[in-house]
């Protein structure tokens, strides 16, 4: 595998995959991991498309073979971008439909304040077993999120299953994509699954478990790769 595109769940951004990227970095590989952007009118404004046309934009102009890592809301775009990558990791995905329906129900407001609501008390909890320094600059990275886009999101949006190998990563506990949700969605698509003893939802980019779980994906991508 030549080159990965890593997308980045809702609230987040590229800095998300700080500790892959040096992993698939260190194994030669050519990484982007962009901040997906809010269209000119702001977030309240933005759409799921507008990402998923992020995502497009940016695998188009990786060299192949080409892997597209997503995790939560980017494995959704991922899954949206699938047909033009050469092998898909998801990492805890928010499903496609049918699947969304599993989702805890939640009122999303047009922007979700993530940023202005955020408290290190909250983001410790919310990365259980996570060093002090990597959940204090969690913390002051989150950012706001548009709430049209997890309202489509979580009102299930229709994907086809990739067509090249995939791997979804599955946490042992998550909160808001159970692990029932994701081997469902594996098995049903045939895809190879990692199942890891992270504890949260974004622990296997931001954990202590971060490096080798990257370590395995990056395993499992060379050994996917057409050029293998």
């Amino acid at each position: 595998m030549r080159a990965a595109l890593l997308v980045h769940g809702a609230g987040g951004g590229g800095w998300e995959w700080n500790v892959w990227r040096g992993v698939f970095e260190a194994a030669r590989l050519r990484v982007e991991a962009r901040d997906l952007e809010p269209v000119h009118g702001g977030l309240a404004a933005t759409r799921l498309e507008d990402y998923q046309a992020q995502v497009c934009a940016a695998l188009a102009g990786l060299p192949r073979p080409r892997a597209l890592v997503g995790a939560s809301l980017g494995g959704l775009l991922a899954l949206g971008a699938a047909a033009d990558a050469d092998a898909v990791v998801l990492v805890n995905p928010l499903p496609p439909a049918p699947w969304h329906a599993g989702l805890p129900a939640r009122d999303w407001p047009h922007v979700v304040p993530w940023r202005r609501d955020a408290r290190l008390a909250g983001t410790r909890r919310a990365l259980p077993g996570t060093d002090e320094a990597t959940a204090l600059f969690a913390f002051r990275h989150w950012r706001d999120e548009s709430g049209a886009v997890l309202r489509a999101a979580q009102g299930g949006v229709a994907r086809a299953r990739p067509a090249c190998p995939t791997l979804c990563v599955v946490s042992r506990y998550d909160e808001d994509v159970s692990p029932e949700i994701a081997h469902a969605m594996a098995d049903a698509w045939g895809m190879e699954t990692l199942q890891t003893l992270s504890d949260s939802h974004v622990g296997p980019l931001l954990g202590r478990e971060a490096a080798g779980i990257a370590a395995q994906a990056v395993e499992w991508l060379n050994r996917a790769s057409p050029a293998a």
